[in-house]
């Protein structure tokens, strides 16, 4: 009898951790944002030291069925984050400087925001890449586009920009905070997916590295942009060539915009694929890069900042889950 409980403890524990949902979250103003589902929940450090949390409904793009076709969910997927991030982001700025009572963004707001946010990326990402790499043709270590050796420039220059510019803004003390904060909610995640109870002495022991964070969605999508450039590009090349040099590289420069619906799209499933593929060489080749660049956008945590980041994982995951949460946070 007592090896038959033992056996049915291992499967109701074997079932919990089957059941648990899939979430996930994003650094803010000090403070985290977790997501569980159509639910999200907001966790902010106050002047007064004081936690303050806030649950809200996730905001989606597109019709609800999109988000289950593979190889077209990307890119909603990625403007709803990107939008549901930037309103917690403002109103994390908010929280931690002790306004609490000022307006929420506008769908307006936020909608100018998400194409200001984009513009710059477009500006950063794709087209100064692509100058960059025409003046290596200029100086003849590179060839026109519809050979590789363009392509290739243009992807090294992406990712000198990308990490350049993360390693820039690290020396902000504000993202810096935000980086501990970001490596707070890994570790948090961690220790709720481990199965066990969730607490600050847990969390603490996980690692601030995670294979599902946007940093490794956005290096998947630098990877994913480069293959496809190189294919596509010559491609279209082939078909459509106008005489002037300027209409030539300025079309080429949309063109590689209007990509950027199928490379997200691409990259989101690759990163699924690089989750869920077990710990062989294989998959720990697939996650290697993404989190080495995580060690640029985490930092490790104080225990105050994985306070906040349980807090908000608690009140995005609801009463259901409440019992694997320690104190203090009960």
């Amino acid at each position: 009898m007592k090896h038959k409980g033992s056996f049915l403890r291992i499967l109701c524990l074997a079932a919990e951790s089957c059941a648990l949902p899939l979430v996930g979250g994003q650094a803010v103003m000090e403070g985290v944002l977790m997501r569980n589902g159509a639910t999200s929940a907001l966790a902010v450090r106050r002047p007064s030291g004081a936690i303050s949390v806030e649950s809200r409904r996730w905001s989606t793009v597109g019709p609800r069925g999109l988000h289950a076709v593979r190889f077209l969910r990307g890119f909603p997927i990625l403007v709803e984050t990107l939008a549901n991030g930037i309103r917690a982001l403002n109103r994390s700025a908010d929280l931690s400087t002790g306004e609490e009572d000022s307006s929420p963004m506008t769908r307006g707001q936020v909608a100018l925001t998400l194409a200001l946010a984009l513009g710059a990326a477009v500006l950063l990402f794709v087209a100064a890449p692509h100058v960059l790499a025409l003046f290596m043709q200029y100086l003849g270590l590179g060839g026109g586009m519809t050979g590789l050796s363009f392509h290739l420039w243009d992807g090294l220059f992406k990712f000198l920009m990308f990490t350049g510019y993360i390693a820039a803004i690290s020396f902000l003390p504000d993202i810096r905070r935000v980086f501990q904060y970001h490596g707070a909610e890994h570790k948090t995640i961690h220790a709720f997916e481990k199965g066990g109870p969730v607490s600050v002495e847990s969390a603490r022991q996980g690692s601030r590295l995670h294979p599902r964070c946007g940093t490794t969605f956005l290096l998947f999508v630098l990877s994913a942009a480069i293959v496809l450039h190189a294919v596509l590009v010559p491609l279209l090349l082939l078909f459509w060539e106008p005489s002037s040099a300027l209409v030539r590289h300025a079309g080429v420069v949309c063109f590689k915009i209007a990509l950027i619906a199928p490379v997200s799209a691409l990259a989101y499933e690759l990163i699924h694929y690089a989750a869920s593929v077990d710990g062989g060489l294989w998959g720990r080749a697939l996650r290697a890069p993404g989190l080495l660049l995580q060690l640029l956008t985490t930092r490790e945590p104080d225990d105050g900042q994985l306070e906040v980041a349980l807090t908000a994982l608690r009140e995005a995951l609801g009463p259901s889950f409440a019992g694997r949460f320690q104190s203090p946070l009960l």
